[in-house]
């Protein structure tokens, strides 16, 4: 059975940094790929990254690039999401989820997901 659960999320000031992590189980990290989504109260979800199953290809949304970087531990079988310098444009719940391929151009198509961590940028 495949899951995912998210932490770290919490209150942080505009400019600040923030790490979230999703930690897998139910499949290895080098099976599937991973992306983070995001849901801001009134909006659809949207993509925010994803990362290949060989960590060799990752695709960020145009709002948070050169600002957040993703990663993995394949070992941890953790998924990490790094923000920096964060606005309040980013508030949102965030979600990690498992699709089958990230694309550098066109991200990931999820089919399974974590059940969210909430990230609130304020001062």
């Amino acid at each position: 059975q495949l899951e995912l659960v998210e932490s770290g999320g919490g209150l942080v000031q505009p400019g600040g940094s923030l790490r979230i992590s999703c930690v897998v189980s139910g499949f290895t990290l080098d099976y599937y790929a991973i992306g983070w989504f995001r849901q801001a109260p009134g909006t659809e979800r949207e993509g925010v990254s994803c990362i290949s199953r060989s960590g060799s290809i990752t695709n960020y949304a145009d709002s948070v690039k050169g600002r957040f970087t993703i990663s993995k531990t394949n070992a941890n079988n953790t998924v990490y999401l790094q923000m920096n310098s964060l606005e309040p444009e980013d508030s949102a719940v965030y979600y990690c989820a498992v699709g089958m391929a990230c694309d550098s151009q066109s991200g990931m198509r999820p089919f399974h997901w974590g059940q969210g961590t909430q990230v609130t940028v304020s001062s």
